[in-house]
């Protein structure tokens, strides 16, 4: 809820935000990074074991 005092209005983050907090964004970047990290190794690694480099 928005509430009004003598620095001006002020309106709670989930509010002002349209939903609310819960973190999971976190979660889905973090296995997301993971999974770019792991993807970029094997196409490195892979072709380097292999001896096919062009």
């Amino acid at each position: 809820m928005a509430h009004e005092d003598d620095n001006g209005i002020h309106i709670e983050d989930d509010d002002a935000r349209g939903a609310h907090t819960t973190g999971i964004m976190r979660y889905v970047l973090g296995i997301s990074l993971l999974l770019a990290i792991i993807a970029m190794s094997v196409i490195w690694i892979v072709p380097a074991l292999t001896g096919s480099a062009n």
